[in-house]
């Protein structure tokens, strides 16, 4: 059977994970913002954005160029 540990919130990697989902709300919000003035001016944005190309819905193509954006960051 598997052992599930837990991270203290002190530790360095629950720090890493906070700053994690941190920038991605940030990113996801910037990106969103744009989207949606872009979608109000009849604009196609999700050629701006790599990766959200195929997405059909709006929330799911922000949330792809996000983490395509994010990919890059590494």
């Amino acid at each position: 059977m598997a052992q599930i540990t837990t991270v203290p919130a002190s530790h360095p990697a629950a720090q890493d994970s906070k700053t994690y989902e941190a920038l991605f709300l940030v990113c996801f919000v910037f990106v969103l913002l744009i989207a949606l003035a872009a979608q109000a001016l009849f604009l196609k944005w999700r050629t701006w954005l790599p990766g959200a190309e195929g997405e059909k819905s709006l929330i799911k193509g922000v949330r792809s160029g996000v983490y395509t954006f994010m990919s890059h960051l590494n």
